[in-house]
């Protein structure tokens, strides 16, 4: 069995496999049948998927799965990294709430001025996730310490966990409201211009899943009012061009898609890649198997 890795470094990282599986290192496989693509795969990667025929797995080192979903030919089983990315996109979101609520960003603008101010703080906060997988439970287990009260969504309920239909009567008490659905049809646009006129006065939104999932027009008029907050990893267009105004208001703090991109990635991806390879070797079932784009 031949299988396709994008780092030299992940051979040692993969973990004992069966004598009968071969690894290559590239980004351009060749007649593979289990391809581990690069973090962030570009449009163009993805294609290349159609020319592999042997092709039967490809397991991804991102936790969302937006642009390879349907674009697989029938057979070839998606795997997404679940669970990979829960501490790193976790400890951004919680960075991002505290960074936003105590003002850094307005101390870092002001250099070297003593700029003293009050700030905001988290401490008894109302927060609502939306998007109750891994990720979510990992930023609700570190919001914890914090005395916040945490509500999560998800796309059906659960014990615990909210319906998103639920999400027009919900908003109007969040403070932070963090979204982590994955990108599909049914979340693109999702926070719409009266998902955001559902949130009270003053709130934060916090984007840790992808930029479509924001319609950007709707959430530049609520930030460029005074009304609204917004931290965000991801945007769209995608990289946001110099010249859009979200870059310049005080209330929106911008990071350029790295809540995942820690030096731990690859130690956990290629971890989870090798129990995959292990368990396809072996015809065992694969975990994190993506279905309708989940």
């Amino acid at each position: 069995m031949k299988v396709c890795i994008p780092h030299e470094d992940g051979l040692a990282l993969l973990g004992p496999l069966p004598a009968a599986v071969s690894v290559t290192v590239s980004v351009t496989p060749d007649d593979v049948e289990f391809w581990v693509p690069p973090f962030l795969a570009s449009p163009d990667v993805v294609e290349l998927a159609a020319s592999l025929p042997r092709l039967a797995v490809v397991q991804l080192m991102s936790a969302g799965a937006d642009r390879w979903a349907g674009r697989l030919r029938p057979g070839v089983q998606l795997c997404d990294a679940r669970g990979v990315h829960d501490s790193s996109t976790s400890e951004w979101v919680v960075a991002a709430i505290l960074a936003y609520l105590r003002d850094f960003p307005h101390f870092v603008r002001t250099g070297r001025e003593w700029s003293y101010r009050q700030t905001d703080e988290l401490a008894g906060k109302r927060v609502l996730i939306v998007g109750a997988g891994s990720i979510g439970a990992a930023v609700e287990a570190r919001l914890a310490p914090f005395e916040v009260s945490v509500t999560s969504v998800a796309r059906r309920a659960r014990d615990g966990v909210h319906g998103v239909e639920e999400l027009p009567s919900l908003l109007p008490s969040a403070d932070v409201v963090v979204l982590l659905v994955p990108l599909t049809p049914e979340t693109t646009g999702l926070v719409s211009a009266s998902f955001l006129a559902a949130m009270p006065d003053g709130a934060l939104l916090v984007n840790a899943a992808r930029g479509p999932v924001v319609d950007t027009g709707a959430i530049l008029a609520e930030t460029a009012s005074g009304r609204l907050g917004y931290a965000t990893d991801v945007t769209d267009p995608e990289p946001l061009p110099a010249s859009h105004p979200l870059w310049d208001l005080p209330n929106v703090l911008i990071t350029p898609h790295v809540a995942g991109s820690v030096r731990g990635l690859l130690r956990r991806a290629y971890a989870l890649a090798g129990d995959q390879v292990r368990r396809f070797a072996a015809g065992q079932p694969l975990i994190n198997v993506v279905v309708d784009g989940y």
